[in-house]
């Protein structure tokens, strides 16, 4: 499974912040829209991720409060991306090594989407159900020959 098939379900909705932006107002856009992430774009470029742990952590090193903070000052300037064609297994090894839980999709410069864990895990218990029905469906029309082949195994003892 490839990271394209997760933003084909997902759909096409982006949202972003420039990283002058205060980040009161990137703590709105993010509560207004209930995301835990925010791509920062500066002139059609990725230059950084703000996600609710980079909120949290600002706010708290401020003692509760936004202030005059920017989104620049307290961004991940050096996010984790893949490409749509990017394996899910790659993925999910990328997003535990650097604890990332939100991974811009680029196409070259071009933002694509953003997938979070929770996406990437819901795309393999997906593929794993799937699975699991077809494998039952699949011995459950187990076919039998005539000469006995296909039958229940009996049990050795």
């Amino acid at each position: 499974m490839k990271v394209s098939d997760i933003l084909r379900v997902k759909g096409g909705t982006l949202f972003t912040v420039q990283p002058e932006q205060s980040l009161a107002d990137a703590a709105s856009t993010m509560a207004e829209h209930d995301i835990g992430s925010l791509v920062v774009m500066d002139h059609g470029d990725l230059v950084g991720m703000l996600t609710f742990r980079e909120v949290i952590k600002a706010t708290v090193r401020n003692s509760g409060v936004f202030g005059s903070l920017t989104v620049r000052t307290v961004m991940d300037d050096h996010p984790l991306t893949c490409t749509p064609d990017t394996e899910l297994d790659e993925v999910r090894r990328m997003m535990l090594s650097r604890h990332a839980r939100y991974m811009p999709v680029m196409t070259q410069k071009t933002l694509m989407g953003v997938i979070s864990f929770y996406d990437v895990a819901k795309a393999v218990v997906d593929g794993q159900d799937f699975e699991n029905r077809m494998l039952k469906a699949y011995i459950r029309d187990w076919p039998v020959s005539e000469d006995g082949a296909g039958k229940e195994p009996q049990a050795l003892l």
